[in-house]
């Protein structure tokens, strides 16, 4: 477990109360199969590599550098990031463990973890129900990006964006679904990643690509303002 986080206790966390997951965004939120679907909706999904294992993961690109944020979310209003909901919790083998050092937790603010009789309250029966999403969505989501890698769909996306205000940004190291490949793919190893659910995901993901010039209006429009 990792340092500075403990594990959720009914006896222990008592009174312990939560707030609503606040604060900036990350400009890249890290997201599971089931919200490829909405996060395309509203933004780029992308794939990049671990900067320590190297590997693919699956994110969305909710602005184009470090604090920026061109995208309008709010809690139970379409696309949420599961990794946003479940901010100071973490799955611990069959338990849960908070970091008690986050900002969603202390004072009297928030709605309590544990009922009178020490059972879950709601607020905790949501962050349980929002853990088991991902904890199941790592699995579901990691299959897709083997398949990509197995069927070699994946392509590295170059693009430069150029601003109103001289300015301009390369986007690098992200990865998209190639629609030449996959339309390339013999009809065998394309139901295969129907049957799986991967094609839906991959028409998903290459899709959203679209994204990436709203979002760059959006900063147009911020930087004129």
């Amino acid at each position: 477990m990792a340092e500075g986080v403990t594990l959720l206790d009914s006896v222990e966390h008592r009174d312990l109360r939560v707030r609503p997951a606040a604060g900036p965004l990350p400009y890249f939120v890290p997201v599971v199969a089931s919200e490829f679907a909405a996060a395309a909706a509203a933004c780029p999904v992308l794939l990049t590599k671990d900067a320590e294992t190297g590997r693919f993961y699956v994110g969305a690109m909710l602005g184009f550098q470090p604090g920026e944020s061109l995208v309008e979310l709010r809690a139970g209003e379409g696309f949420w990031p599961l990794h946003v909901e479940r901010q100071g919790f973490f799955i611990a083998g069959d338990s849960i463990a908070i970091d008690p050092t986050d900002t969603r937790f202390g004072g009297q603010e928030g709605e309590p973890l544990f009922g009178d009789d020490g059972a879950p309250a709601p607020a905790l029966r949501g962050i349980q129900q929002t853990l088991v999403q991902l904890h199941r969505g790592v699995e579901a989501t990691q299959a897709f990006v083997d398949a990509l890698l197995a069927h070699k769909l994946l392509e590295p996306i170059d693009v430069t964006l150029r601003f109103d205000d001289g300015t301009s940004l390369d986007l690098t190291g992200l990865y998209t679904v190639s629609l030449d490949s996959l339309h390339a793919l013999d009809d065998a190893a394309v139901l295969t990643l129907f049957r799986a659910g991967h094609l839906q995901l991959a028409y998903a993901v290459a899709g959203s690509l679209r994204q990436i010039a709203v979002l760059a209006a959006r900063r147009n429009r911020r930087l004129a303002a």
